[in-house]
């Protein structure tokens, strides 16, 4: 296998439940435990501005209600993003994907994508993300794109090829690796409780890495490590990860 560039542990949406996922403050915080990589969500507004965040509606994790797809980029810029979280995030805006790239290429930090659509933006937002990717990452360690959907890895493979791409999977459905192979990935990204050894040395035996999301319980991260695992993300950025907790 070609080496990998991405650091063993991701912080999962930021520091996404200390802080309010997907948002800066969030990866400030898992910054400060030492994170030198990053999962984030990304998805599309009504007119194309990529901006992060998990949900296919604003309820959860925004002052605002409906489907983002719906709404133009200048009317998501105006929510509140942190309230819902704690009151010391209130206020706490949706970040454009290129503040992300920013504050990354800042701190030197790697960042896996999770290309999220909103039903039916597959390939539109997949070939978006992609475009933007490669056009914010120019000449420096391009972040990975992954997605559950094989429509928009598929799109980001037409639109940008040489970006590095990861198929996500919750279960390990028919035909997986056959898809997989068909949209030209370099990794492969399960729930944990799918991952053994035995799947982890199938995928290097195809030239594939192994990640895995989300792991929160250090008993399960030593097996994996063990195991030979390329990548954790994990919720617990202050009790797992490159700094075992610790603030520099």
């Amino acid at each position: 296998m070609k080496p990998w560039p991405y650091p063993l542990w991701l912080a999962h949406r930021g520091a996404g439940k200390l802080a309010p996922e997907n948002t800066l403050a969030a990866f400030r915080l898992g910054a400060g435990f030492g994170f030198r990589a990053f999962e984030c969500d990304v998805k599309l507004s009504r007119d194309g501005e990529a901006f992060l965040l998990h949900d296919d509606t604003l309820e959860r994790t925004t002052s605002g209600s409906g489907s983002p797809d719906s709404q133009d980029w200048s009317e998501l810029a105006r929510l509140d993003a942190g309230g819902w979280h704690s009151p010391a995030y209130a206020a706490e805006p949706l970040p454009r994907f290129a503040q992300i790239a920013a504050f990354c290429q800042a701190n030197g930090c790697a960042l896996n994508v999770e290309i999220k659509p909103c039903p039916g933006e597959e390939a539109r937002t997949g070939a978006a993300v992609a475009r933007e990717a490669a056009r914010l990452w120019a000449g420096t360690l391009p972040p990975l794109l992954s997605s559950f959907k094989p429509e928009a890895l598929a799109a980001a493979r037409d639109a940008e090829p040489a970006l590095p791409r990861a198929l996500l999977l919750d279960e390990l459905w028919d035909d997986w690796p056959e898809v997989a192979e068909s949209l030209g990935v370099v990794a492969i990204v399960t729930n944990w409780r799918l991952m053994d050894r035995a799947l982890i040395e199938r995928l290097h035996g195809r030239g594939w890495r192994a990640l895995v999301y989300t792991v929160n319980d250090a008993d399960v991260a030593e097996r994996l490590v063990a195991d030979g695992i390329d990548g954790i993300i994990t919720d617990a950025v202050d009790r797992l990860g490159p700094q075992e907790g610790r603030r520099p």
